[in-house]
């Protein structure tokens, strides 16, 4: 059944929390309308319910390290997603400039780190210790020689999002940027 159809269906129903008694059946064996629907673009996706959060936030982790770290391939920041800025009028100081080649040149972003900052990045990420079975040896990740982070696995990327990147990136990145 599409998601359209299910939509249709509980459209305009109301939910009775509680024990349900047996002389009341409900059609469709329906009971309540799932949150989810009030996405807009839940009616239509094919394969609902299938979503996995972790290798969501593994993609998420990945995305944010490879444009702090300014990755090429990797980023997120790029020439594209600045002229798309442009279009869209905001952050100005971040729109492309052209150069006097006629080269488009980007002006580099404050939450971008220069070498010596993703070197320092690197160390203070290839120091870190957890105890057994909390997660991976992270530092085993980390390569210092390329200043870049490879080869984590989904939880090693949830607990470097939720306690490890906010420690290393604190006293990197502008006050401004660290404290949010």
């Amino acid at each position: 059944m599409f998601g359209s159809e299910v939509l249709l269906e509980l459209q305009g129903k109301q939910v009775k929390f509680g024990k349900l008694s047996n002389s009341d059946p409900l059609p469709h064996g329906w009971k309540k309308c799932s949150i989810f629907f009030n996405l807009p673009y839940w009616k239509d996706n094919l394969l609902r319910y299938n979503l996995d959060v972790m290798h969501i936030e593994k993609n998420v982790c990945d995305n944010i390290l490879w444009t702090i770290l300014n990755v090429s391939g990797k980023s997120k920041d790029s020439v594209k997603s600045r002229l798309d800025m442009a279009l869209m009028k905001i952050r100005h100081g971040l729109h492309p400039k052209r150069h006097v080649s006629g080269k488009l040149k980007i002006p580099i972003a404050a939450f971008s780190l220069n070498t010596k900052e993703k070197k320092t990045f690197g160390k203070v990420l290839k120091s870190v210790k957890v105890p057994d079975g909390y997660a991976a040896n992270i530092s085993r990740c980390v390569n210092l020689k390329n200043k870049s982070i490879l080869g984590l696995k989904s939880h090693d990327s949830h607990i470097l999002m939720q306690q490890l990147l906010p420690l290393a990136i604190r006293r990197l990145l502008l006050e401004q940027l660290a404290s949010r």
